[in-house]
C-alpha cells in the first residue's frame, strides 16, 4: 500500500514511466490526471503532492489539496504558480532551473544568426522562385557587434560564452548581479544596454516587475539596424509597441520563441511581418533535456515527501 499520492495535472508527455519508477522508490503513487476523467479537484482531494506544466495553481486549488505538501513546476519558470499562497500554506513551490542551459543559450544564438544572416528570409525567396543575394537588408559581420543581455542568470551567461566565440562584445543588465567575469561588461541601467546593442536579448523571469518591461520607449532607445530576442517569457515584451517598431524600422527584427499567447491569434500583428523569426516555445526542448527535466521534477516531489528538503525551492520563505 502506497504511503503517498501524487498528481501529474497536465504534460505533453506520452506516459509517466520515469515519474511512476521515481516516485516508487518512495513507495509513492502518481495520478495522470491527463488520463483520467475525473475531475481534477476531485483528484487533488488527496493529494501529497502535484507535478504541474500548464495549470495555474492558485490559493483556491491549494486549499482543495489539504494535504500537499509541494509543487513542483516542470521548467524554469514557475509564474503559473502563486508563491505567496503556497508560502502561507507552508508547501513548497519547486523548479527546475538548470536542465536546459545548453538547448536554450544555442536556441538564442540560432535565433540570432538567422536574423544576422537572413537565413529564414532566403529560404523563403528561394522557395518562391527568387534567387538574389541582395535581396533585403544589408547584412552586417557579426564580429565585433555588441550583445546586450537582459538578466544574467545561467542561460545568459551560456549565451555570453557563445557570443564570444562569435567574436561579439557582451553588455548585461542585471540589478540583482553585483560582478561579472571573462569579458562580459555590466551596465547599471537598461537604457545603457539598449542603446549600445546591436542585438539584444531577454533572459529574465516572468515577475510583476517585468511585465511588459520592453514597451514602447525601450524599443525606441534600441538601434533601427538592432534584433530583438526573447527566449525567455513572450509577457515581457509588448507584442504590439514590437510589431510598430519593427514596421516603422525602429528596430530591424525579431527572433522569439516566447509569446504572451501561445500560440498566437490569428490576428497577432507579429505573423504578417517578414523580419520576425517565431519559433514553438521550443528553446527548452532535445531528447536530453526533457529526461534531465522530467527526472528532477519528479525528484523534488520524491525529497519532499521523504522528509528532505528539495533541491530546487523557489519560495525559500517556506524554510522559515
Amino acid at each position: 500500500m502506497s504511503d503517498a499520492t501524487v498528481v501529474f495535472t497536465d504534460h505533453t508527455f506520452d506516459d509517466l514511466d520515469l515519474e511512476r519508477e521515481i516516485l516508487a522508490e518512495i513507495g509513492a503513487d502518481l495520478i495522470d490526471a491527463e488520463a483520467s476523467d475525473e475531475p481534477l479537484e476531485a483528484l487533488l482531494a488527496d493529494a501529497d503532492g502535484v507535478i504541474v506544466m500548464y495549470e495555474e495553481v492558485d490559493g483556491d486549488l491549494l486549499d482543495a489539496m489539504p494535504n500537499c505538501r509541494v509543487v513542483s513546476r516542470t521548467g524554469i519558470g514557475f509564474d503559473n504558480v502563486d508563491l505567496d499562497a503556497a508560502t502561507e500554506r507552508g508547501v513548497y513551490v519547486t523548479n527546475v532551473p538548470d536542465y536546459c542551459i545548453p538547448e536554450v543559450s544555442s536556441h538564442t544564438i540560432a535565433h540570432l544568426l538567422a536574423l544576422e544572416r537572413k537565413i529564414v528570409e532566403y529560404n523563403d525567396r528561394i522557395k518562391s522562385g527568387e534567387w538574389d543575394v541582395n535581396a533585403g537588408r544589408t547584412m552586417h559581420r557579426l564580429d565585433g557587434q555588441t550583445l546586450g543581455l537582459i538578466a544574467f542568470g545561467d542561460i545568459a551567461r551560456a549565451v555570453a560564452e557563445k557570443a564570444s566565440a562569435f567574436g561579439m562584445d557582451v553588455l548585461a543588465h542585471d540589478p540583482y548581479v553585483d560582478e561579472v567575469t571573462g569579458d562580459v561588461r555590466l551596465v547599471d541601467d537598461l537604457s545603457t544596454l539598449l542603446a549600445e546593442s546591436d542585438a539584444v536579448s531577454i533572459h529574465s523571469p516572468l515577475t510583476p516587475q517585468t511585465q511588459g518591461m520592453i514597451g514602447a520607449d525601450e524599443l525606441a532607445q534600441m538601434k533601427e539596424s538592432a534584433f530583438l530576442v526573447n527566449t525567455a517569457r513572450g509577457g515581457i515584451v509588448d507584442e504590439d509597441a514590437l510589431a510598430e517598431a519593427i514596421r516603422e524600422g525602429g528596430i530591424a527584427g525579431a527572433g522569439l520563441d516566447v509569446l504572451a499567447e501561445e500560440p498566437p491569434a490569428d490576428d497577432s500583428p507579429l505573423l504578417d511581418l517578414e523580419n520576425v523569426i517565431l519559433t514553438p516555445h521550443a528553446a527548452y526542448n532535445s531528447a536530453e533535456s526533457v529526461v534531465e527535466l522530467r527526472t528532477k521534477a519528479a525528484r523534488n516531489v520524491a525529497q519532499t515527501l521523504a522528509g528532505d528538503v528539495p533541491d530546487y525551492v523557489v519560495n525559500d520563505d517556506v524554510l522559515d
